[in-house]
């Protein structure tokens, strides 16, 4: 198998006339290196040749049908809010960004469904539906940064998984581009099907791999009834960890459970200029949403959970008492981000790990260990009811800019193989792009890397879209 066309003035010609002379970008420096990287950072930028903006299906399968006559590269693009390097045009070629395919088409309350375009902001469909008296669930925490398309591309998940699931679960049907320019439907308005193999879930979580997302069919649910937010400090991990689990099995309608550590807490409260109660003293807090239908259900669900929490040595239980004290309460973790990024700008942001629930307490330990052996200080944090943990590297002193990158994967790398070892994987809602690959082909049996093989092999023969990404590369040229 040769190597990959190049964009030459002709083929760019062609796209232009295809879609648009405004929807494609082109020897134009400053504008290309934009869609260069993602959240992952500078350091492992790789320039595009050309960038496309189609504004409907019909573009998306032209741009198809030029890249695969001439055999380019295209890397399908959402928010870019990614931190794996899946929206990283590593070989080159074309990004195709779906920005302004950002249309919520239709919310139908008889089937519970809303229709939307992959360019559409999660945080706008959410206040969307919620207009109409309903909850879009599959929320990620970059809820108002990333896109819809991006989210059914990494099946993310999020602080509400515990309750709702993550992505996956809410797509109930996909148009799709295939890599030949090819439109198929998958699924619809509808939520049970026994009709063959399930194209629809296979789409869900392959990073642009497979095909372009043009068009998403999402569930709706019910809003939740009366919540409330309580916050629990911890003076140690071990005591924070029992907690979880004594939640979890209380019977309490719970939402949310999220788990940062003192470090966390630190760096973001000094970013937002606040404080959380026993600051000076908690390694550890429990952020933890629960609903009830009633006030007085409501209240004996935050008591009966406050309780548990204190049982098992929390200092204290606050209760969110106002839109404003619960608002406080998220800023903290939802600018976690954000916060560490200020302590340290080359802070590695992909750490995301899945181990079941009885593992965490020694997947914590694990951490602590990896990270006192490699001389990594780590800010701990998750959705840690679901067995989700985020451990984020900062950079040592010691170490190059330019050398952190690789290194960081390495250490998390070391944590992925542990977390498999304790019967978890490598990432539970950032994707794996190219950063995580090869931890994700270690962990895999030579058995099931060939049927990955042949599911990218079957869509997309040429591997032109999203090259290098989430499964084994073939005989194409290497990245550079």
């Amino acid at each position: 198998m040769k190597g990959y066309g190049k964009v030459t003035p002709e083929v760019v010609a062609e796209l232009r006339a295809a879609i648009g002379e405004r929807n494609v970008l082109y020897e134009d420096k400053e504008a290309l290196e934009n869609y260069a990287y993602d959240t992952a950072g500078r350091i492992f930028a790789h320039d595009p040749e050309a960038v496309v903006k189609p504004e409907k299906t019909e573009h998306v399968s032209a741009v198809m049908r030029v890249a695969s006559k001439r055999r380019i590269p295209v890397t399908p693009r959402a928010a870019g809010s990614g931190i794996a390097g899946a929206a990283i045009p590593i070989f080159g070629g074309v990004v195709l960004s779906i920005e302004k395919m950002n249309h919520i088409l239709e919310i139908d309350p008889v089937n519970r469904v809303a229709v939307v375009e992959p360019g559409v902001v999660t945080n706008d469909l959410c206040k969307a539906v919620q207009e109409k008296g309903f909850l879009y669930a599959g929320y990620p925490m970059s809820t108002e940064t990333s896109f819809i398309g991006g989210n059914v591309g990494t099946n993310a998940g999020g602080g509400k998984v515990v309750r709702y699931g993550s992505t996956r679960r809410h797509v109930l049907g996909l148009e799709v581009v295939l890599p030949s320019g090819v439109v198929i439907q998958l699924g619809g308005k509808f939520r049970k099907d026994t009709w063959g193999y399930s194209l629809l879930q296979l789409m869900v979580g392959s990073e642009g791999t497979l095909g372009i997302v043009t068009k998403v069919i999402v569930n709706l649910e019910p809003l939740p009834g009366r919540t409330v937010n309580l916050l629990a400090a911890y003076p140690d991990l071990d005591s924070m960890v029992a907690s979880v689990a004594e939640v979890v099995k209380s019977g309490t309608k719970m939402i949310s459970c999220e788990f940062l550590d003192r470090f966390s807490v630190k760096v973001t409260t000094d970013y937002l200029g606040t404080k959380l109660p026993y600051q000076d003293k908690a390694e550890a807090y429990l952020l933890i949403q629960i609903e009830g239908e009633t006030d007085e259900e409501l209240e004996k669900a935050y008591e009966k959970v406050g309780a548990l929490c204190i049982e098992k040595g929390a200092f204290e239980v606050f209760v969110a008492e106002s839109r404003i004290d619960s608002a406080m309460v998220w800023n903290v973790r939802q600018n976690l981000a954000e916060g560490l990024r200020v302590y340290d700008p080359y802070c590695s942001l992909s750490g995301d790990l899945v181990v079941p629930l009885s593992e965490i307490p020694q997947m914590m330990k694990v951490i602590e260990e990896v990270s006192e052996k490699w001389k990594i200080k780590v800010a701990n944090l998750g959705h840690i009811a679901d067995g989700n943990l985020h451990p984020l590297a900062v950079k040592p002193d010691d170490v190059p800019p330019d050398k952190w990158g690789a290194l960081a994967e390495d250490f998390y790398g070391e944590l992925i193989g542990e977390a498999v070892k304790l019967g978890g994987v490598g990432s539970g809602e950032h994707g794996v792009g190219f950063l995580k690959l090869p931890t994700l082909l270690a962990t895999k049996t030579p058995e099931e890397t060939a049927i990955h093989r042949a599911i990218k092999l079957a869509f997309d023969p040429q591997e032109i879209l999203n090259p290098g990404k989430l499964v084994h590369q073939g005989a194409c040229a290497a990245a550079p």
